[in-house]
């Protein structure tokens, strides 16, 4: 007893030291971890997708292939595509779009501009996409993909060491934060990734919402089908993109007050927001007809027609 006493007082005095010693022991460890993982995209990265032939290639396949294919199953309608004509707005920038179909990344790419899609490039899960070397090289090239990890906590340390270098190429960056397609088509958790990137880049954000893919081809299904009608006749099924106003650079401690804007976004569909403080019509309330003086009165008055006036014809993808 008396030993064991000897010894446990000793543990006890020694008890900071070894702390200290497991902390250092555990902070190389995260160090080598990161270093390898940030090598490990780095070589799963396939480089040669951005480069001569293989975006020719993937203009092709995208305009060429794949979207009249798709049109066979699907109707496109593009709204707020002017904010590419504003002259502000100069790249790269990181576009956000909710993720509930396989169907997304074809339908944005084919949505955005043909000069800024040459030069975007998309956030494509390491786990899913980059299992096999095919299936990396197949993707990079139709989509010009990306690896990055989508478990969280992995900015910063190395790992989007690949991802940094293209922003500072001047490409741009599309993202899907919510990291993975959402089984019943509502928004999912949204994670902050995009916006510590843009604020350390001091770059925009555009926000995006998709409409309708999760219908035409929901998680586990592997190609879209027509809506079936009465006898041998079937319909497409309608797709809607929506893009919204940049968002300004912030810092990185106002990270998940930009993804909240981001959520509110896609909550209503890539609609502009509502006042607060609604303003009730009263001097039309016996006419079918809206009396309101300006263009935005349309949404507050209780009998406003379903369209904004004026409102801009959506455009077909490019």
């Amino acid at each position: 007893m008396p030993e064991f006493k000897e010894r446990t007082a000793e543990l006890k005095e020694r008890a900071p030291e070894l702390g200290n010693q497991l902390r250092t022991k555990g902070g190389e460890l995260r160090t080598k971890s990161t270093e390898l993982v940030a090598r490990q995209y780095q070589k799963m990265d396939v480089e040669w997708a951005r480069h001569g032939l293989a975006r020719s290639a993937r203009h092709l396949i995208l305009s060429g292939i794949l979207g009249p294919m798709m049109d066979y199953y699907t109707r496109l309608r593009v709204h707020g595509r002017e904010i590419f004509d504003d002259e502000t707005l100069t790249g790269p920038v990181i576009f956000v779009a909710n993720h509930s179909s396989h169907l997304d990344t074809p339908t944005v790419l084919r949505a955005i501009p043909f000069h800024w899609r040459s030069r975007t490039a998309v956030a494509a899960a390491a786990d899913y996409f980059y299992k096999s070397r095919w299936k990396a090289n197949a993707v990079a090239l139709v989509f010009n993909t990306v690896p990055l990890g989508r478990n969280g906590g992995g900015l910063g340390n190395g790992a989007t060491d690949h991802v940094d270098q293209l922003i500072d190429e001047q490409w741009n960056l599309l993202f899907f934060p919510e990291g993975t397609r959402s089984r019943d088509g509502n928004i999912g958790k949204v994670k902050s990734g995009a916006a510590i990137m843009a604020a350390q880049h001091n770059l925009n954000i555009v926000p995006i919402y998709i409409g309708g893919t999760h219908e035409a081809m929901p998680p586990g299904q592997n190609w879209p089908k027509r809506i079936k009608r009465r006898l041998w006749f079937s319909r497409r099924h309608k797709l809607e993109v929506r893009f919204g106003d940049p968002i300004p650079p912030r810092d990185v401690s106002e990270r998940h007050e930009v993804m909240a804007e981001v959520r509110a976004f896609w909550e209503r569909k890539g609609r502009p927001a509502i006042p607060s403080a609604t303003i009730r019509c009263t001097t039309c309330c016996s006419s079918t007809r809206c009396c309101a003086p300006t263009r935005a009165s349309w949404k507050r008055c209780a009998h406003a027609a379903s369209s904004p006036p004026n409102a801009r014809t959506p455009q077909r993808p490019d």
